[in-house]
């Protein structure tokens, strides 16, 4: 057996909230045959098993009774390659900034619009992660996965996934499906993306008239850079609400009371409302009560100043989402995974 378990192993490094917990038993897993040691573990012990990444999509509330299994698996390699483009494949301990900026020194385009996105290539498919116009399902071509329960590796195309707004059905389906590695279609010629938020205004004030994948990386890691605290020096989980899906309705109804409220129609009538603005309205933004707040630059960031437990940081949220349901008529969703 080369999978070395550990007991009673602090958390507070591998989750970027900086909660310190505790796990009852924990390892990592560098290849494949790791993570089927785990399973077989976690079967044999009769232990639960919870596969973390770079824990920056969630929030440890208690200690954790389980076998804690962080993806440790490194590669990337391209496994297809034409004159077009090429289907690059990373394995899901990968970190994810560190593979965009690769998969660019590649000369390839598509992932540009996701810089700096905090976590590793496996967590990515299970959010769906997005940003600046771009979501992963836009570049996905496939993923690899091993059925928790029967051992057995399956191959995911990109109908499969069930790939919806930060959701998918490896979401759904946590305790079923591991992630092992993940395939994205990448292209050598740019269709850049840089009519969301402020981006082609940032490359104009940089003089920047034709701008290639690199320079749209640079300038969304300056932007995120300026509104997202770096969780190194301050411990978050980037957006800590997802901006809602709501009827044109319910917007209306809104702008009755607050004209400026800040919503995108959708394709099929509805209207994604920027949570972000809805908690800055209601006077959230900058909030702290001990050391668990909201940031005073980024209203959707929840942050914990040194030491907040993670029930403190669940009930700052908790009395957020009361009061925007009570205020607007809107329900917001977490989108950190909750332990």
């Amino acid at each position: 057996m080369t999978l070395n378990v550990q007991h009673e192993v602090s958390l507070k490094a591998y989750n970027t909230f900086g909660v310190d917990v505790h796990a009852r038993r924990f390892a990592e897993a560098f290849n494949d045959d790791d993570v089927r040691e785990a399973l077989a573990y976690s079967a044999s012990h009769d232990v639960p098993l919870m596969v973390i990444g770079g824990g920056s999509n969630l929030l440890l509330t208690r200690d954790v009774d389980a076998l804690v299994l962080r993806m440790a698996n490194r590669g990337i390699r391209i496994v297809h390659e034409d004159c077009d483009g090429a289907i690059v494949e990373a394995e899901a301990g990968e970190p994810w900034h560190p593979f965009v900026l690769d998969t660019l020194a590649q000369g390839l385009a598509g992932l540009e619009n996701l810089s700096l996105i905090p976590g590793t290539v496996g967590a990515a498919p299970m959010q769906n992660i997005g940003a600046y116009g771009v979501e992963l399902k836009d570049v996905f071509h496939s993923l690899t996965a091993i059925d928790r329960h029967s051992g057995e590796l399956r191959e995911f195309a990109l109908a499969d996934c069930e790939f919806g707004y930060r959701d998918s059905l490896f979401k759904h389906q946590p305790n079923r499906w591991l992630i092992l590695r993940v395939r994205f279609k990448l292209s050598y010629s740019a269709n850049l993306h840089l009519d969301y938020g402020p981006v082609r205004q940032r490359l104009e004030e940089q003089g920047i008239k034709q701008p290639s994948p690199m320079h749209v990386s640079r300038a969304i890691c300056a932007i995120r850079s300026e509104k997202l605290p770096d969780p190194a020096t301050l411990g978050n989980a980037g957006s800590f609400f997802k901006n809602p899906l709501v009827s044109a309705e319910r917007v209306a109804a809104i702008k009755l009371t607050h004209p400026g409220v800040v919503g995108y129609p959708q394709a099929d009538g509805q209207v994604k409302l920027a949570a972000g603005w809805l908690i800055e309205q209601a006077g959230w933004k900058g909030f702290r009560d001990g050391d668990a707040g909201v940031h005073a630059l980024q209203s959707l960031v929840l942050v914990n100043y040194g030491e907040a437990s993670g029930g403190q940081l669940l009930g700052l949220a908790q009395r957020i989402q009361a009061d925007i349901l009570e205020r607007f008529g809107v329900a917001l969703e977490m989108e950190p995974n909750l332990y």
